[in-house]
This record gives structure tokens, C-alpha cells and sequence, in this order.
């Protein structure tokens, strides 16, 4: 398939690996890249001069192009910004924050910005900023998420509808039918988080990886709407969020709850106890761990074989 997010890529296939912390660094990303897909390393766990050897370790394992996903409201994000631009790093997706602080920025350089949103209203302001692409995130991705709880099916098309941009499918896609699925919808690319985190390539720790393989349909909800909503695997630590908020909890007391390094300690450290352990609703039925470059072929095969079994469909 080429289309617009395969040009303004440049690569094979449109399928987007996202940038999620503390699972996606140079190995991952660049094993999605060599496999025809756009790989990201997710910036928001790392420190800069961490940011800056992942960038160089990806340069040298492919020579194709990558991402660096940049959450707009890390602290350090200056040093970010100068390792992205010193390194020559060609694409860039924002997220959680103001698109209009850095886009005009990175585009001076030469950079290819997309911005990740979960309501019509960003979709339209990040196309006014000057954005090249859109992802639009439903209710169903993992970890941080929309207030609006609107779902991918009923995002896309309205996302699609508001924009002349392209734009990028997030949230609940894993497989070639629910890739089929979003472009149906009217998307031209998707972004797949979740069924990454369950790659041989992936920096998530082992116990996490397992916790996911034992999950079930209904094993996450998305928690601390207060704060930042993120969609939580089901453990301890949620059980202790929840009954906060049960219990009236204010903005603060949350936050005292969360305290700091919780996401690191549960994804990367494997604990799954007192860990945040953040993952898509598609957990459910992702059950088994594989090559990054295996889940892409898996992807694309069918994505195809679907769209020929439609084809023969009529009503």
C-alpha cells in the first residue's frame, strides 16, 4: 500500500510502531524500520544523554528512517530538542502538550512533525500549527489517554472528517483486520503500541511481558483521571488508585500515591506489584511474544488476505 503517510515517511508499509516509555528504544525501533514500518524510540523515559545514545545506536543498526517520540511536557525537553536536531533525526512525533510551542521549530530544521490527539478540537489546532499528520488516539490505547473516552471507531472518521492532513489510526489496533478495519475508517497509516511491547526487541521486562500474556478481556481501565488518564493493567497498585478515588481522593493525594519512578519500576524493573503497569485494551488477546519484523510480516499478510476475503463480499 502507498499512500501519503508512506511518502511522508518513506517507508513500505504504514504501519507506525509508537513511542512508548520504557519499551520502545533503538532495538525495537530499528527492527520495525528494517521491517518496512516506521519505527519510534519513546523519549519520555529517558534522560537526554540517554535519548542521545539511542539515537546513535539506531543510526547504526538501520539506515532506515525513524522516529523520536517527544512528550512536549518533559522537563528537559530543550536538551531533547538539541540531541534530535544535532543528530539529524528527519521525523518527530509530539505528544501531550501544545503542539504550536516547538512544531515551527523542528519544521525549520527540516523535520517531519506529527502530533498525537484524542478529540477533534487538538486535531484541528495541530493542522493549524502546521503539523504534517495526525495520530488519533481512541480510548482504547495503553497508557496515557484522551479525558473523552471516545472510542476508534467513532474517532477516526470524525478526525478524518476535520482534517485535510493525513491521519493515523491509534488505539486497538494489533492485527491486519483491525488495520483493515481503521483504513476502512478513513485513516491512511495506524500506530500499534500494545502488540509491540510483546516483541523480542521490545525493553519492557520480562514479568511485564508475562502479566500481559495471562491478561484477559477486562484486565485494564483507565485510571487517574484527575491527573493524566492512563490505562492501567490491573494489579496492586490500580486497586490502591482505585479505591482513592473511590474514596474522594483529592488531585494531590493522588499524586502522593503515584509518587515518582512508579511506571519505570512496574514496566522496566518488572514489578508487578506496586508497578504502573500501562497497556492497551488488545492485551486481552495478545498471546504470544515474537520478532518485531515477524508481527509486521504478520500485520501485512493479513491485512491482505482480508481485504481479498471483502472484496469477495457484497451486499
Amino acid at each position: 500500500m502507498q499512500n501519503r503517510i508512506t511518502e511522508l515517511f518513506n517507508i513500505q508499509y504504514p504501519i507506525i510502531q509508537a513511542g512508548m516509555i520504557w519499551c520502545s528504544g533503538w532495538e525495537l525501533a530499528s527492527a520495525v524500520s528494517n521491517a518496512g514500518g516506521l519505527g519510534i524510540i519513546g523519549a519520555g523515559s529517558m534522560y537526554p544523554e540517554i535519548l542521545l545514545d539511542h539515537i546513535k545506536k539506531c543510526k547504526t543498526a538501520t539506515d532506515k528512517p525513524f522516529a523520536i517520540n517527544l512528550p512536549l511536557l518533559y522537563p528537559d525537553i530543550d536538551k531533547h530538542l538539541k540531541a534530535i536536531i544535532d543528530e539529524g533525526v528527519k521525523i518527530v512525533f509530539t505528544s501531550a502538550g501544545n503542539p504550536a510551542t516547538y512544531t515551527q521549530l523542528l519544521k525549520e530544521y527540516g523535520i517531519t512533525v506529527v502530533h498525537v490527539v484524542s478529540n477533534e478540537k487538538f486535531a484541528k489546532k495541530a493542522e493549524a500549527c502546521g503539523v504534517d499528520a495526525i495520530v488519533a488516539e481512541g480510548f482504547e490505547a495503553g497508557g496515557h489517554n484522551g479525558r473523552e473516552e471516545t472510542t476508534t471507531l467513532c474517532l477516526i472518521p470524525q478526525i478524518v472528517n476535520a482534517v485535510k492532513i493525513p491521519v493515523i489510526a491509534a488505539g486497538g489496533i494489533g492485527t491486519g483486520r483491525t488495520m483493515l478495519a481503521a483504513i476502512a475508517l478513513g485513516a491512511e497509516g495506524v500506530q500499534i503500541g500494545s502488540r509491540f511491547v510483546l516483541s523480542q526487541e521490545s525493553s519492557a521486562h520480562q514479568n511485564f511481558k508475562n502479566a500481559i500474556l495471562q491478561s484477559t478481556d477486562g484486565s485494564t481501565e483507565l485510571s487517574l483521571k484527575q491527573l493524566t488518564p492512563v490505562r492501567l493493567l490491573k494489579n496492586k497498585f490500580y486497586e490502591a488508585v482505585k479505591q482513592a478515588e473511590i474514596n474522594c481522593a483529592s488531585k494531590e493525594e493522588l499524586q502522593e500515591l503515584l509518587g515518582r519512578g512508579r511506571a519505570k519500576k512496574g514496566m522496566f524493573e518488572g514489578d508487578l506489584i506496586e508497578g504502573e503497569l500501562e497497556i492497551g485494551q488488545i492485551s486481552g488477546y495478545l498471546k504470544e511474544v515474537k520478532p518485531a519484523a515477524e508481527i509486521v510480516e504478520e500485520i501485512v499478510s493479513e491485512y491482505n488476505s482480508e481485504l481479498k476475503e471483502l472484496e469477495n463480499r457484497t451486499l
